[in-house]
């Protein structure tokens, strides 16, 4: 199992827009091509306006299509310049379990 972690900063005062936009329109067509959802968190402590998610993906290949299918999907592409606006900056790691890291 692999886990994408994106973390995205916001504009300042961006968090609430974002959230609804998200909540209302995108995260339907995210799951559809992503698949399993681990999280998605926004920071309350520490650095603010940012915006955490998490997806697992069965291998690199699985992350690799499913990526490829949400980015050529029009709902999508209609749907990403609303919250790009949004967006300062983004992080995108890959992540890897330990043999001994519980399992969502």
């Amino acid at each position: 199992m692999y886990y994408e972690i994106r973390t995205y900063r916001l504009k300042v005062g961006a968090l609430p827009k974002y959230l609804a936009l998200v909540g209302e329109q995108g995260i339907a067509i995210q799951r559809s091509h992503l698949g399993h959802l681990v999280g998605y968190f926004h920071s309350d402590i520490g650095p603010q306006n940012q915006i955490v998610h998490i997806w697992a993906f069965d291998s690199l290949d699985d992350r690799e299509r499913r990526r490829a299918a949400l980015a050529a999907d029009p709902a999508w592409q209609a749907f990403i310049p609303h919250i790009q606006a949004l967006i300062e900056e983004m992080d995108s790691k890959v992540m890897r379990p330990t043999s001994f890291s519980p399992q969502p």
